[in-house]
């Protein structure tokens, strides 16, 4: 892998940002920051945009609409996974999770056996990877079905992060019995009597939740694997999940959620996308409140991955935390949150997994993304010329 030498950079440093600063990469780390004299098989000139670790996102189901893009319409896996690949690379995202659901037969790619076989793709692909694709699996707590399955998953070493969530009707995201009918129509195309039959199959199901996820943490904790908890509704959920040794909290739907989450030591996960439109789609809280709150540790893509660095930058722009503080929720923060001690900051000995953002009008786009070193995106955007030299004025004509 040749080295590389970035020049004329604004780099985002742990503690601090230097302005027209340079890194090298050498073996697919960070061999040194400004160094002196340094040379290098490529150079490439930023021309002054920001250098900062690669972005690392703990749950995006993106992958879900790639592998099927309309309701019952599935795409080949294999295809899907090298288009969610390249999707993330463009997004500057060398560290994607990408969540998968086991519900039983829920709907389209949100089953057991769906989910199991998109899973494996994913690890199949590997080889011929842009980033670091890892695996979250979501763990539907009404379904039994689904332990054994991904207990198998977990023996494979195909499981990166176990979530487990509970989308029955009156908790966590749906609080009425209509949010969920509304949510299943429209986004799963079911009539209002599936939708209805579903409600009921979830609530007859709970019986036996909590020894099935009792068992199916243990089998993770027990294999090094991260947990969380997902749409945590009160402060006794939290204590419950604490208890049960789960190690993160995504989506805690309230301030007072969230602020017990982080005094017992659980960071939380929030969504991009609920920056970046000022509120949340299923009327939880806001998550900049819970960043301006001190309360947010992580910010997630959900199910949108270009969100990830334009909510980074807003939470800049519009919270009192420094660059480095904005940017950690999107890479030394996720990287501690799941234990990947080699990458997240830029520092010697890193993983050299690096993006650069051009601002391109009032938008932070990715032009650069580097995975261990190796330059797997590039673009290239045209620096913008005034009015006056995009449109030369008209000439009269002589009268």
């Amino acid at each position: 892998m040749p080295s590389s030498y970035l020049t004329h950079a604004r780099v985002i440093l742990p503690d601090r940002v230097l302005e027209n600063s340079a890194v090298l990469i050498e073996d697919g780390r960070i061999q040194a920051i400004e160094p002196d004299g340094a040379s290098a098989e490529r150079v490439i000139d930023l021309q002054g945009q920001t250098l900062m670790p690669g972005l690392i996102d703990l749950h995006c189901d993106a992958i879900e609409k790639e592998a099927e893009p309309r309701s019952r319409v599935l795409f080949p896996l294999d295809f899907a996974v090298a288009q969610v690949d390249r999707r993330n690379a463009a997004a500057g995202i060398t560290t994607p999770f990408h969540a998968l659901s086991f519900a039983n037969n829920e709907w389209g790619v949100r089953n057991n056996e769906t989910a199991a076989q998109v899973v494996r793709a994913l690890r199949a692909f590997r080889q011929h990877s842009l980033v670091d694709n890892r695996v979250h699996c979501r763990y539907e707590v009404t379904d039994e079905t689904s332990v054994p399955v991904l207990q198998a998953l977990m023996e494979e070493g195909a499981v990166d992060l176990l979530s487990v969530m509970d989308h029955s009707p009156g908790q966590g995201q749906f609080k009425t019995l209509e949010s969920y009918l509304q949510y299943m129509m429209g986004n799963h195309a079911m009539s209002r009597e599936q939708a209805e039959e579903a409600a009921h199959a979830k609530t007859r199901a709970k019986d036996g939740a909590v020894t099935r996820v009792q068992a199916l943490l243990a089998h993770a904790q027990a294999r090094g694997i991260a947990t969380a908890s997902h749409d945590d509704d009160s402060v006794q959920r939290i204590a419950t999940m604490r208890n049960l040794g789960v190690s993160m909290s995504e989506f805690p739907i309230t301030l007072d959620t969230a602020r017990a989450a982080v005094s017992c030591g659980l960071p939380t996960i929030l969504g991009a996308p609920n920056v970046l439109r000022g509120q949340s789609q299923s009327g939880s809280m806001r998550a900049i409140d819970a960043i301006r709150a001190g309360v947010a540790s992580c910010l997630c893509s959900d199910y949108q991955p270009s969100t990830l660095i334009a909510a980074a930058f807003a939470v800049a722009a519009q919270t009192d935390l420094s660059w480095p503080q904005a940017i950690a929720l999107v890479t030394a923060n996720p990287a501690d949150a799941c234990g990947l001690s080699d990458r997240g900051r830029i520092a010697v000995g890193q993983r050299a997994d690096l993006v650069a953002v051009a601002q391109v009008g009032a938008l932070p786009l990715i032009s650069h993304t580097w995975s261990a070193g190796r330059l797997v995106f590039s673009t290239h955007y045209l620096p913008t010329r005034s009015h006056a030299a995009a449109a030369p004025e008209p000439q009269c004509a002589a009268a």
